[in-house]
């Protein structure tokens, strides 16, 4: 899947003519990063493997997933000229309760497995984030919010699991959604939980020259 957004006029990038690859396909990110004035050049997916490692725990999962997704999208864009020279940016978002690694909800049975788990329990949410440089190193950074649940009633997972709102969903919800009812302690980063640490996510894309900061005014003429 090759996603290519329309190109900026030159005076509205300041960024060294640096492009921007979000290596996800992942609509939340997208959006999570319009929030905060970053278009990308292009979005760049790639299929890897994401099937955890046998006692591999959440927060290397996380990590691990975000450098592969990374680097295979770096590697795409790297055919591309009109993309020269750039940033790819990979991420990837995991769930866990204590050492186990909640799955991303295909089937109802899935969401219904891990509401049952995170039911007045506390879990952890990782946000691996990756950065290839134009150079071809990676820069790397783990995010990660502690929550808890409340105690969910049989009526409100049924109607969770109606909703089909988990579908896809690392740990069967989606924080942004209905399942927002359910969290009532939350400690570090909310759009990390969504899918990506904004403020992370701008430190490390300001530290090889990519200032977010500077599209906002920019912004505001187009």
């Amino acid at each position: 899947m090759t996603l290519t957004l329309g190109r900026r006029d030159d005076r509205s990038a300041p960024h060294s003519g640096l492009h921007l690859v979000l290596g996800s396909a992942s609509p939340r990110r997208l959006a999570l990063l319009a929030q905060i004035g970053v278009r990308p050049d292009a979005v760049l997916p790639a299929e890897i493997d994401e099937t955890p490692r046998p006692r591999e725990e959440p927060r290397a999962l996380a990590e691990r997933l975000a450098s592969e997704k990374a680097l295979a999208s770096a590697a795409i864009a790297g055919g591309r000229a009109d993309l020269a020279p750039c940033l790819t940016l990979g991420a990837d978002t995991v769930v866990g309760v204590g050492r186990r690694i909640l799955p991303k909800c295909e089937t109802r049975d899935d969401a219904e497995l891990c509401l049952d788990l995170l039911s007045g329990r506390g879990h952890r949410v990782f946000t691996g984030l990756a950065l290839v440089t134009s150079g071809g190193a990676v820069r790397r950074r783990l995010v990660e919010t502690r929550l808890r649940f409340k105690r969910l009633s049989p009526n409100e997972v049924e109607a969770y699991l109606a909703s089909a709102e988990w579908c896809g969903k690392a740990g069967g919800y989606a924080i942004q959604g209905l399942a927002g009812a359910f969290v009532e302690r939350l400690v570090g980063s909310y759009s990390n939980v969504v899918g990506l640490p904004l403020a992370e996510t701008v430190a490390l894309l300001g530290g090889q020259g990519y200032h977010v900061h500077r599209r906002w005014s920019a912004s505001l003429v187009q």
